[in-house]
C-alpha cells in the first residue's frame, strides 16, 4: 500500500507514556503521553501532552511545535523565560539546553527532525 501524501495529526490510537530521566527532573512528577503518527529515518510527528513539572532539556534535533492547550515556560540557559500558551508556536534548534516547565497540563503537536549524519 503506498504511503499517504497527507497525514492528519490527531491524538488518536495507541499512546506511549513516559517521564523525563529522574536526574533531569527539577520539580513535580511530569508524565508524558505521546501519540506518534509518523516515524521514519530521523523524522517524527505527533501529539504530546504532559502533566505539570519542571525538568532540564537538551536538544540534538530540530523541533517545531504548536501549543494546543495549557501553559508551559521554556527557558534557554542564560536567557529569559518564554511563556507558551494555546496558539503559540516555536522552533527549537539542535544545541538548545535549558528547562521546560509545564505550569498547566500542556498539549502540543510537533515535528522532530534529526540532523543528517555526516557523510562517510
Amino acid at each position: 500500500m503506498p504511503e499517504p501524501d497527507l497525514l492528519r495529526i490527531l491524538p488518536e490510537g495507541p499512546a506511549e507514556t513516559g517521564r523525563p530521566p529522574a536526574g533531569r527532573v527539577l520539580a513535580g512528577d511530569p508524565v508524558f503521553t505521546t501519540w506518534n503518527h509518523e516515524a521514519r529515518a530521523g523524522l517524527w510527528c505527533g501529539v504530546w501532552e504532559c502533566t505539570p513539572g519542571r525538568w532540564r532539556v537538551a536538544y540534538d534535533e530540530w523541533e517545531y511545535c504548536r501549543i494546543l492547550s495549557g501553559v508551559s515556560v521554556v527557558t534557554r540557559d542564560g536567557s529569559p523565560p518564554v511563556t507558551l500558551r494555546a496558539g503559540d508556536s516555536l522552533v527549537i534548534r539542535p544545541g538548545f539546553a535549558g528547562v521546560w516547565e509545564v505550569v498547566e497540563t500542556t498539549r502540543k503537536d510537533y515535528v522532530i527532525l534529526e540532523p543528517a549524519p555526516p557523510p562517510g
